[in-house]
């Protein structure tokens, strides 16, 4: 069997989310092709090693972006070029273009397309609804196979989509075991924390949509120099979330560590998760918290809400409500039993979505499309 996986990105999404798949499609004999853009470097392929061919795409984040149509083409003549049986996508940019281009082509590929979070969603921007929900109805009607990895999509996609098969998914998978381990002093001393602080920590990309500053406003109105609060990740809105430390006087007590390789060891470090997002699919980071044995305070949002559960793993409130953040972080901060009893049942809960879980259902998927014959599209 010969597969394709198109994502928009090398780095940011193939490497994070898929090498489990690269490596399972392998025992299962398959060869596989990996169509992304390489955001990583020259080095990519000492990490890719479980694949048999690596094609750059120049996908842009924006859909209306002209670079994408140079992307379509390319994808174009490489489907073309090769007797595909599957093409799976995913990324919205990936599942776009991936899609259209295997139309175009005029080949017959079982396409596969896993939604990684809808753009449009409940309570989403209305502008959302009129870009994004036109093209998946669209597109959907030739997706032989829909993967969702959270509840309120699933839903969703059963109503209104058009895809011949629509599955649920419990996310893309965790390997539980990496972010097991002891707490250790050394590891905060090395970032230049204090062991007595109280050590709050955020992933994501500095952007609107991740939502830091929630949190910084919640740690002013705390009030209290023992806490401190660390992100780590890249992104333009940076020089804004720093001034807006500096303007609550909070600018000592805030941390940003930029893109981290050692998440595990800082999971680790660390007494809460916290994570304002306005929009999830199925958040990695945040599963990776709960493997970690973190309680969270979280944005009550899709997705969010299928990890954690309101009170027994953590708190959820909604995204701009700086009073219930405040509330709830300061809840977990004089209770250390209730956020052992959260540590305790975020680890049990998290093992839905682990890598042994995840990965043979998405395999048996495509054992199924073997048995079907890899019959054409209608």
């Amino acid at each position: 069997m010969k597969v394709l996986i198109i994502a928009s990105y090398l780095k940011k999404h193939i490497l994070v989310f898929h090498m489990p798949y690269l490596k399972a499609f392998k025992k299962m004999g398959y060869e596989v092709h990996v169509a992304s853009k390489n955001d990583y470097g020259k080095n990519y392929e000492a990490k890719l090693t479980d694949h048999d061919y690596f094609f750059d795409i120049n996908f842009h984040r924006n859909p209306f972006n002209p670079i994408n149509v140079l992307a379509l083409f390319s994808l174009i003549r490489i489907i073309k070029q090769n007797d595909y049986d599957i093409i799976h996508c995913h990324t919205p940019i990936g599942g776009f273009i991936g899609r259209l281009a295997s139309k175009i082509s005029g080949k017959k590929p079982k396409i596969i397309y896993t939604a990684h979070g809808f753009h449009f969603y409940k309570n989403a921007p209305i502008k959302n609804w009129i870009m994004y929900y036109p093209i998946e109805r669209f597109l959907s009607k030739f997706t032989d196979i829909l993967i969702t990895i959270n509840e309120e999509d699933y839903s969703f996609s059963k109503k209104k989509l058009k895809a011949k098969n629509i599955y649920y998914i419990p996310g893309v998978g965790i390997d539980v075991s990496k972010y097991e381990g002891e707490k250790t002093d050394f590891y905060r001393e090395s970032l230049g924390l204090s062991k007595n602080v109280f050590l709050m920590m955020s992933v994501g990309e500095l952007n609107k949509n991740k939502n830091h500053k929630v949190v910084i406003k919640a740690l002013a109105r705390l009030n209290d120099l023992t806490i401190h609060y660390i992100i780590c990740g890249e992104g333009k809105l940076k020089k804004q979330l720093e001034k807006l430390s500096t303007r609550l006087n909070v600018n000592k007590q805030v941390h940003f560590l930029g893109y981290r390789t050692d998440l595990h060891n800082i999971y680790l470090i660390s007494d809460l998760f916290v994570f304002p997002s306005y929009r999830e699919g199925l958040s990695l980071s945040l599963m990776e918290a709960m493997a970690s044995s973190l309680p969270v305070v979280c944005s009550d949002i899709r997705g969010n809400n299928d990890l954690v559960v309101n009170g027994l793993g953590g708190y959820l409130s909604k995204p701009n409500d700086v009073k219930s953040f405040t509330k709830n972080i300061k809840k977990l901060l004089e209770n250390p039993d209730q956020r052992k009893l959260f540590s305790v049942y975020n680890c049990i809960k998290v093992k839905t979505f682990s890598v042994t879980n995840v990965v043979p259902k998405v395999m048996e998927i495509y054992r199924e499309i073997s048995r079907e014959g890899f019959k054409c599209q209608k």
